[in-house]
């Protein structure tokens, strides 16, 4: 793990403890759009960035769920949510720039709100990739920098401050990054402005 990956661990595992406090003025409204994002999931699936485990009880009970987060205290978190739900989850702690997974392992991999944060968005997309199985579907809720003429240039002016607080980016261009990565069939909804976004790919490889 690089020097620039563990400075955004150790700010993350910081705030665990108040990390659900100081995000539940927004949870009323993503907790609608979690449930939305878990109707896309299917068979044996991988959760990147699990964080406190906000995700977990909304996925049908039909899924084997396995769900990684590279702070341990996010995990020790999202642990003691798991003790609530009729449902069994493997909990690792895992970097999604170096996933010891082999490849091809997950029918869908979900992330919410993590790309902000991975320190090589676009390395973390391709472990994602890699994982994936052929014909598999990612699906992402994520927020990123809008393109309108004034709001795209303030996010950049106003993006050190999270990043220095607890690691997230509000200005990265994820859709772009999934495209370097080698992601090809991508669906795109806005669901506030074009700043929070669903993003649905389907991992077509081509050899």
């Amino acid at each position: 793990m690089d020097k620039h990956t563990r400075k955004i661990r150790k700010r993350y595992s910081r705030i665990a403890g108040i990390y659900d406090f100081m995000d539940k003025p927004m949870e009323c409204i993503f907790a609608r759009w979690r449930q939305e994002l878990m109707k896309e999931v299917s068979g044996k699936v991988l959760e990147v960035g699990v964080g406190t485990g906000k995700n977990l009880k909304y996925y049908p009970r039909d899924v084997k769920v396995t769900a990684i987060d590279f702070s341990p205290r996010m995990i020790v978190k999202a642990k003691k949510k798991v003790l609530t739900i009729e449902h069994q989850f493997d909990l690792q702690v895992m970097d999604v720039q170096d996933m010891s997974f082999p490849d091809n392992t997950f029918d869908t991999v979900v992330t919410s709100c993590v790309f902000c944060s991975v320190p090589d968005p676009v390395q973390g997309l391709k472990e994602i990739r890699r994982v994936c199985k052929p014909g598999g579907k990612v699906i992402m809720l994520e927020h990123v920098r809008s393109n309108k003429p004034l709001l795209g240039p303030l996010m950049d002016i106003l993006n050190p401050l999270p990043l220095h607080m607890y690691g997230a980016n509000i200005n990265r261009k994820t859709v772009k990054n999934l495209k370097v990565a080698g992601f090809r069939h991508i669906e795109v909804r806005d669901l506030w402005l074009d700043i929070v976004k669903l993003i649905v790919i389907r991992n077509v490889k081509i050899q």
